[in-house]
């Protein structure tokens, strides 16, 4: 039985992430409750106080297709390396030179953003066809592929 999946990132900043997310993977934040224009108007219903209305936010696939983000606020920063990671498909179909432009100006685009570049991996066929790694703005690694 296939089921759906969550990624879940603890962060300072949830709708400050969510917000980099939406805009790296050509997601949306999440709408509020049906009968709310916005979430401020629905967490206002709920009783939530303002100062806990960024404790949480999440994206979505317009489409439908790939998984939820979530975002939840914890009180410590991020210790070490991500044991598991997103690779975002930034040059699907393309190889060669015509990947690694496509990679690169993807990662200028985030870097304008508020990524950070790590590393640049060069292609080492027959199995690896080049990749480069950066950071979201709270410093999870991910990878452009």
């Amino acid at each position: 039985m296939a089921r759906d999946v969550q990624v879940t990132f603890d962060c300072a900043d949830p709708a400050g992430l969510a917000a980099f997310w939406a805009d790296a993977l050509g997601y949306r934040v999440q709408d509020p409750p049906p009968g709310f224009e916005t979430w401020d108007q629905a967490l206002e219903a709920m009783g939530v106080p303002p100062e806990r209305r960024n404790d949480a936010s999440a994206v979505v696939d317009p489409e439908g297709r790939g998984p939820r983000l979530f975002f939840q606020r914890v009180p410590e920063g991020k210790q070490a390396k991500n044991r598991v990671h997103l690779d975002v498909r930034a040059a699907p179909g393309l190889q060669g030179d015509a990947r690694l432009t496509a990679l690169e100006a993807e990662a200028a685009r985030l870097v304008a953003r508020g990524a950070a570049r790590l590393s640049r991996h060069e292609p080492a066929p027959p199995l690896e066809a080049g990749h480069i790694v950066l950071a979201d703005p709270e410093g999870n690694e991910f990878c452009l592929d």
